[in-house]
């Protein structure tokens, strides 16, 4: 990571009618704004950042002027608020812990940029099922029983220790921490398509492109029980659950708007459904709540009520659907805009083994 500097307008105040000072202010207006050292980035403020009566906040103006420079590496407004509150931006060299004071004309910000650590995880020689990579992403296929970011419990053996490893010092580290981007998560023992960004501005582009809902998954899920309707739009409000705080459930107020559409796609007798689901947002464990919440939960599901009352006695296929040792649930495909080609790209991997052999097996039981 290249820190940066950029010049200061010298504004003077001419209090003397001398020609001189007049011409030394005019050069100084003309002066470049930007230039380079491997120290800090200096930022001024002139007139024409407040052409209007309405306050600006700090963290935004620093974030346009960057991104309005093409000299600049790109950092996102979230990770200058991270250098703000890390006491990295001065102004007038007094220290900035504030990122939504409003900016005065005259001032001179100081950010300085510290050299990447040495991310908290540590990289682990992991074996990864890559679908596509290039310079800006990589997509995975995560199999079963692999966490995707470090969490208590879980600190070893992640897709992030094993992206660390595998992209070495390809990936970007502003903010102070070389990291991985992770953009979005699939739980433990789900499997599927996850795309991590492996450089800060692809994953700004495609953090924007989740929040705009513009990218577009599809899983697989094998529930227990046939949906009343072949084709119905589950949307009810997901927040964190009273009883239990380990899990998710459908609240009736305080909750974030969430919706997933599904469509039946095989039945087998009443006992088991395929249905593929579409999401419309990405709430934690969404699609387990939702279907859990219609009374069709995932078959396996340990957390949202995997397994229902019903006699195996002459039937050891279902017992065998009993006994599947994780939420049957899969991220299918993947689609979304390319963050520098520009262009929609799609990725569609199958079912796993074992949802493969539960659907052998349910299919037997007709």
């Amino acid at each position: 990571m290249i820190p940066i500097k950029t010049t200061r307008i010298v504004k003077i105040r001419i209090d003397f009618d001398f020609g001189f000072f007049r011409l030394f202010s005019v050069w100084f207006k003309f002066v470049p704004m930007a230039s380079f050292n491997k120290n800090k980035l200096k930022i001024s403020v002139d007139e024409t950042d407040l052409n209007s009566n309405r306050s600006v906040r700090l963290d935004r103006w620093l974030t346009d002027r960057i991104a309005n420079n093409s000299d600049f590496p790109k950092i996102s407004r979230t990770q200058l608020k991270n250098l703000i509150h890390s006491k990295c931006v001065r102004c007038d060299d007094k220290i900035i812990e504030d990122p939504s004071l409003p900016i005065r004309c005259g001032q001179l910000y100081t950010i300085h940029v510290p050299e990447p650590k040495p991310a908290t995880p540590q990289p682990e020689n992991i074996e990864l099922n890559i679908v596509h990579e290039d310079e800006y992403l990589i997509v995975i296929n995560k199999s079963a029983g692999m966490v995707v970011h470090p969490a208590p419990g879980s600190s070893k053996g992640t897709m992030v220790n094993a992206l660390l490893s595998y992209c070495g010092n390809t990936l970007s580290g502003i903010g102070g921490v070389r990291r991985p981007g992770i953009v979005h998560r699939l739980d433990k023992d789900t499997t599927g398509l996850l795309v991590v960004a492996k450089s800060d501005e692809a994953h700004q582009h495609l953090v924007h492109q989740f929040a705009a809902q513009t990218i577009k998954r599809t899983y697989e899920a094998i529930i227990w029980g046939v949906p009343d309707k072949p084709t119905d739009r589950i949307c009810f409000p997901i927040g964190r659950s009273r009883a239990n705080r380990k899990k998710m459930a459908v609240v009736p107020k305080g909750g974030k708007k969430a919706a997933t559409n599904y469509v039946l796609r095989e039945q087998f007798g009443a006992t088991a459904s395929l249905i593929v689901c579409k999401l419309e947002s990405g709430r934690t464990h969404q699609i387990r709540v939702h279907l859990n919440h219609i009374g069709h939960s995932l078959i396996g599901d340990p957390l949202y009520g995997g397994s229902r009352k019903i006699s195996t006695r002459d039937d050891p296929n279902l017992k065998f659907a009993k006994e599947f040792k994780r939420q049957a649930l899969h991220a299918k495909s993947l689609e979304f805009v390319h963050p520098f080609k520009q262009e929609r790209i799609r990725f569609s991997v199958p079912l796993p083994k074992d949802m493969q052999t539960l659907l052998e097996g349910l299919r037997r039981s007709l």
